[in-house]
């Protein structure tokens, strides 16, 4: 079947001609071949959508979008990726850039008549607009800690002890034989790594080698390992063996352990207590009593896990996502817009100690200039080739 859509009612706003076949392969191809040998050539990657961005259809950070959503393997990073494909992200930088663009026309007028000494610009205004624009860019740039982490997943490390389940955990929370587990500690001696889709989220669990003195140099270069991961991980899953657990509080041999609630105060760390398969329910009881703020689990038998995981989409911390908030998840964007908040509030401090507009107009300049970047109104070959290279063909 043959469809033609005639410019500009296109993806590339050109005319068209798009065919459908069955799937064989051997059809594709065949068909693939004719257009060859009749003087067609093969697409370059990403080759549609640049044609769609220089001929108007859509900007650079819609264009980038493209390949976020052909990319996006869960809810959340599916969700980002059509918010800034429908262009919500894209107007808003437009109207800033706009905004600022009006007042930079004419903070250039007052350029040209230095010598009458006139203000065309009303100072008041443009000082209101530039915290205006520094607020949102500074908005924009927090919302890329979560906005990275939806697209890329959310880190989360395993952490605890020697044979306290950490392997257990991770096979049960993927379902599969994922990690060796064995009796004998310090089996873990580098970080193990797999994803997992939960209500839409994806999680990246890191299982971890466990934390406990040894001479072993190995193991040693393991553990570091686990520091390590736990810098780098939003979450921390601190698991504890239920069964040596002191009914009156914590056994001595966790303090190790604990100590990284005190070296990590401002990380998310999950408590959690393992192996109460093994525990009376009178033990299991007394320890809700007294920790609290955790989950009790049995990895081996896999009881309390589905109460572990509404706990982490809980933590995720997603909620702006379903309020329509522009959120950034794009590395490139993410360093333009940081780059254009500090020559905005350069701009800010020339308006408040009162400097000649010619001296900050340059920084008014590189604000337009780094928001031109992600709209795509400042592009240079590098950067379109950098962004379209990444693509697949036909797209």
């Amino acid at each position: 079947m043959v469809s033609i859509f005639k410019t500009p009612h296109s993806y590339t706003g050109e005319n068209i001609v798009e065919i459908n076949c069955h799937g064989s392969v051997y059809i594709q191809q065949e068909i693939i071949q004719l257009f060859l040998r009749n003087g067609v050539r093969n697409a370059n990657a990403g080759e549609f959508t640049l044609r769609a961005f220089l001929n108007g259809k859509m900007d650079l950070s819609q264009a980038e979008a493209v390949a976020d959503l052909i990319e996006s393997d869960s809810k959340a990073s599916h969700q980002i990726a059509l918010q800034q494909m429908r262009g919500g992200f894209a107007t808003e930088i437009q109207n800033l850039r706009q905004e600022l663009l009006n007042f930079a026309s004419l903070i250039e007028l007052e350029l040209d008549f230095a010598e009458e000494d006139v203000e065309f610009a009303d100072r008041t205004q443009f000082t209101n607009l530039v915290t205006k624009i520094a607020t949102v860019l500074k908005q924009l740039i927090d919302s890329f800690a979560i906005g990275n982490v939806m697209k890329n997943g959310i880190p989360i490390a395993i952490v605890g002890e020697p044979n306290v389940g950490k392997s257990t955990l991770l096979n049960a929370l993927l379902n599969e034989e994922r990690a060796i587990v064995s009796d004998i500690a310090g089996t873990t001696r580098d970080a193990i790594e797999d994803e997992l889709i939960i209500n839409g989220i994806n999680f990246r669990f890191i299982d971890t080698a466990g934390i406990r003195e040894t001479s072993d140099i190995i193991e040693n270069i393991g553990i570091k390992k686990t520091y390590e991961n736990i810098e780098k991980a939003q979450l921390v899953l601190l698991l504890l063996d239920g069964s040596l657990l002191d009914l009156r509080l914590l056994d001595e041999r966790h303090k190790t352990v604990l100590s990284l609630q005190e070296k990590y105060p401002n990380k998310k760390i999950l408590t959690i207590i393992n192996k109460v398969d093994l525990l009376t329910e009178e033990q299991i009881q007394h320890l809700k009593l007294n920790i609290q703020h955790s989950i009790l689990i049995s990895s081996k038998e896999k009881t309390g896990i589905n109460q572990l995981k509404e706990e982490l989409t809980k933590l995720a911390n997603i909620g702006s996502l379903s309020n329509n908030q522009t959120i950034v998840s794009n590395s490139r964007h993410f360093e333009a817009l940081n780059n254009a908040l500090i020559s905005i509030k350069e701009v800010q401090i020339g308006i408040e100690n009162n400097i000649s507009s010619d001296l900050f107009a340059t920084d008014i300049r590189n604000a337009l200039h780094h928001l031109g970047l992600i709209s795509g109104e400042v592009t240079t070959e590098d950067l379109l080739g950098n962004i379209f290279a990444n693509f697949c063909i036909g797209k």
